[in-house]
């Protein structure tokens, strides 16, 4: 796996535009008012969104092994966010609700893919330590599989 980088460059107050490879678009993120003007995500959506697209990936890539195609996936993603013990504003949980667009019964290793696919994320276990990431993953039915 290649290092990936990015370079961010401030636009105006708390703007920046995240500049990945020369190919791909630029991401702004800003703060939310009364900080910022809130025209792109913030720090901790795109925290949250790293971990739901991780795992996202990491579901879908583990179905494609099996043959199994458990799309449209929808995830959705919560941080808390609280004081700590110093007053200072701290991510304190993220909580994951991985939605797939089939019933479980359509999808033949679906146990299979629960049981591993998490350990395959490489953002989501790197955060984990640090920050609680609860996961639930439900099909299309509504039924919870996992969590």
């Amino acid at each position: 796996m290649d290092n990936p980088s990015v370079t961010l460059v401030q636009r105006l107050g708390y703007q920046f535009e995240h500049h990945y490879a020369a190919e791909r678009p630029v991401l702004l993120s800003d703060e939310p008012p009364p900080m910022g003007t809130g025209l792109g995500p913030d720090p901790v959506e795109l925290l949250a969104s790293a971990i739901g697209n991780c795992l996202s990936a990491s579901i879908w890539f583990a179905c494609q092994k099996y043959k199994d195609d458990p799309s449209p996936l929808r995830t959705e993603v919560k941080a808390t966010v609280g004081r700590n013990e110093r007053g200072r504003n701290r991510v304190q949980g993220l909580a994951v609700d991985l939605h797939l667009g089939k019933p479980a019964a359509d999808l033949a290793h679906m146990q299979r893919v629960l049981d591993s696919f998490e350990d395959y994320c490489t953002v989501t276990q790197s955060v984990a330590p640090a920050i609680p990431v609860t996961l639930r993953v439900l099909d299309s039915t509504g039924a919870l599989l996992k969590g």
